[in-house]
């Protein structure tokens, strides 16, 4: 297997750190981002001039540009992004400031947007590539107490399926991963919740059940690392795959309501038409 350049967001911990080891352990290179480079510090030492780090900030457009060409012109090409930098917004709708909802789209969306843009000259140059977008379960589905964070992702999964079809000509894959839950910290220290209102306590406790029956089973980061190694190796890899077991249970039953909907309002739809 020929040896690959990663550039990957978010390696401070969770899948973005899991998968650059997996990486560099097997001869491949890391440009790896973080908001503080000190969390990488081990990794150096280990891996030496294979791992570059960088501190990053996704929401800073230029800042992104800088990186990426910092990351092409110190390993000399780009084979893998993996747009990974994100955290998870908690709050019902009515209860989320507008701080807070701008800064999960600046992060979610705006900031894998701009890594990519950054990337694709580099990528289209060299007619070879892949995008690697982390989106979620909640990129296809959605649940209570976490609409802005679903509404990132869903943004997230919308404009990379135009991407897909719009760089395919110039042999550039994109892949879209959508985990379940895992032991990745998403829902401890790196999220953010909104103020509750009272008037949403029984609902906030329906919801928090729910979440953890959810959630009972969760996957292991490190077992994650293999499956990536097997997306970014494929030749032909998909434009979206589930990680964990329950992912793709919740997928079959969102999409079968849905179709039925669909069906049985048809009547309506078609006199919409005209």
């Amino acid at each position: 297997m020929a040896q690959k350049v990663w550039f990957i967001t978010g390696t401070s911990r969770g899948f973005g750190r899991e998968w650059a080891i997996a990486a560099l352990q097997r001869g491949d290179k890391v440009a790896a981002t973080a908001r503080d480079t000190a969390s990488l510090d081990d990794l150096v030492t280990t891996y030496g001039e294979a791992i570059l780090p960088l501190q990053l900030d996704v929401t800073d457009r230029d800042a992104d540009f800088a990186a990426v060409r910092q990351a092409h012109e110190h390993f000399g090409r780009l084979d893998v992004v993996v747009n990974n930098a994100g955290y998870g917004q908690f709050g019902f709708i009515e209860e989320l400031s507008e701080a807070e909802a701008r800064d999960q789209i600046e992060t979610n969306v705006f900031g894998a947007l701009w890594v990519t843009q950054a990337a694709l000259p580099y990528l289209r140059a060299q007619r070879s590539g892949h995008i690697i977008q982390v989106s979620s379960i909640g990129g296809i589905t959605a649940f209570q107490n976490v609409g802005i964070y679903h509404a990132s992702k869903w943004a997230l999964e919308g404009f990379s399926q135009s991407l897909a079809q719009e760089i395919a000509g110039f042999g550039i894959h994109v892949t879209l991963i959508e985990p379940g839950g895992f032991d990745t910290d998403w829902a401890g220290s790196s999220a953010r919740h909104a103020t509750p209102l009272p008037e949403y306590a029984d609902a906030h406790a329906q919801a928090q059940a729910a979440r953890a029956k959810r959630t009972a089973k969760s996957g292991d980061p490190q077992a994650s690392a293999a499956a990536v190694l097997k997306i970014v190796d494929a030749e032909q890899p998909p434009l979206r795959v589930f990680f964990g077991e329950i992912p793709l249970q919740l997928a079959e039953a969102d999409y079968a309501q849905r179709l039925a909907t669909w069906r049985e309002w048809q009547p309506v739809s078609i006199e919409a038409q005209g």
